[in-house]
């Protein structure tokens, strides 16, 4: 993973001397995004800045937005609030016209605020908190909010027949897990499904998950749902072979980058499943064509954050197009005429067909599902 980061770094750095050489002040579009690149949840936010890099590379190959380049500077929060405000405050002095971020759910509450008070125009990729589009109307997700994820996964489960019995080990202390978790609940009263167990753990107590697990197991859990990110996934599914438990596993976007964990038996995830509106095993040409790229630039396949960021790009140059946006306006005014354009641009991208907007500035488009299949995810 550390020669990941570097490599993504100096492409970067390349990527931004070019930029910042090649046009002079006011020609390009100004991008920044936040998020983190070093720490616990790296592989979460350099999957979004490498596709970001890609995207944008694509866009000015292509002859840019509206006769201008587009120019991206990257910013490492360590998925920590007050670092991404900092981070945030860095790219206003840099002279930030969109943010393209943050990427992970609290950083994201804490820079929302900022960016309503500025009238920032926002688009976050991955940050999928309720609370990360409240504090004003310039900010829109491309992913799911948490809401959304509960009750699409309670459906698929229910609606799919995959259990009878189910579990659920989530964070209380995240308002991640424990948002998805709330309306999982919700949503389980309406399905052929009991839910037997639920138990929490705190960020204090994440690398012993063995009371949650013999709860479940004595339960008689045939299915354990997992609104968790795949640092706390993979020790469970570790702990849980350990002590001979084998229920079906249901995870939610921040699953996505298990397989990547260093130390982790990747065979113990084999039939894991998640929601995700993204899977690099599709067949569509789009995919195809990110995938290749992404796998030759970085090393690795591509997951869900890398496919919400690259469309995060996309969405930003329908909407500046549909705008007839210019780079030589200022933020706030570019931040009013995006966020009247949203709600009149429709996308076809990775993690979605005609994905639109409207004043909710959620997204729409349909949920899918992978499971992990001899080591990559595969289409269910």
């Amino acid at each position: 993973m550390k020669k990941l980061i570097r490599f993504a770094s100096i492409a970067c750095a390349s990527a931004m001397l070019f930029s910042t050489t090649a046009f002079a002040e006011g020609e390009t579009f100004k991008i920044g995004s936040i998020g983190p690149m070093t720490g616990a949840a790296a592989t979460y936010g350099n999957a979004v800045m490498n596709a970001i890099q890609l995207a944008v590379d694509e866009v000015n190959e292509a002859g840019g937005v509206n006769g201008a380049m587009l120019e991206f500077n990257p910013q490492d929060d360590e998925n920590d609030a007050e670092k991404s405000v900092n981070a945030y405050n860095t790219l206003k002095d840099w002279g930030m016209q969109m943010l393209l971020g943050t990427v992970t759910s609290a950083p994201c509450i804490a820079v929302s605020a900022e960016a309503a008070n500025d009238n920032m125009f926002l688009l976050t990729p991955s940050g999928s908190a309720v609370e990360c589009i409240a504090a004003g109307d310039n900010a829109f997700r491309v992913c799911f909010s948490d809401p959304d994820q509960g009750t699409a996964s309670a459906k698929y489960i229910g609606e799919n027949k995959l259990a009878e019995k189910v579990a659920v080990i989530y964070d209380s202390s995240d308002v991640y897990s424990a948002g998805i978790y709330a309306t999982f609940q919700a949503e389980a009263a309406n399905q052929p499904f009991e839910i037997v167990a639920a138990e929490a753990f705190t960020a204090d107590s994440k690398t012993d998950f063995s009371v949650q697990l013999q709860k479940a197991k004595d339960a008689g859990a045939d299915l354990v749902y997992m609104p968790i990110y795949y640092n706390e996934a993979s020790l469970i599914l570790t702990q849980a072979d350990a002590m001979g438990f084998a229920p079906k596993w249901f995870g939610v976007d921040g699953m996505d980058g298990i397989l990547t964990v260093e130390g982790f038996d990747t065979a113990l995830a084999e039939g894991l499943m998640l929601l995700t509106p993204f899977s690099a095993d599709a067949q569509d040409d789009l995919t195809k064509n990110f995938v290749t790229k992404y796998e030759e630039l970085y090393g690795e396949e591509p997951i869900q954050f890398a496919a919400d960021a690259y469309d995060g790009v996309y969405i930003i140059k329908a909407a500046l197009e549909k705008a007839g946006a210019t780079p030589d306006m200022d933020a706030s005014a570019l931040c009013d005429a995006l966020k009247a354009a949203m709600t009149e641009i429709t996308v076809d991208g990775l993690t979605g067909a005609g994905m639109t907007w409207d004043e909710t500035r959620e997204p729409s488009k349909e949920p899918k599902a992978v499971v992990i299949q001899d080591g990559v995810y595969v289409g269910m």
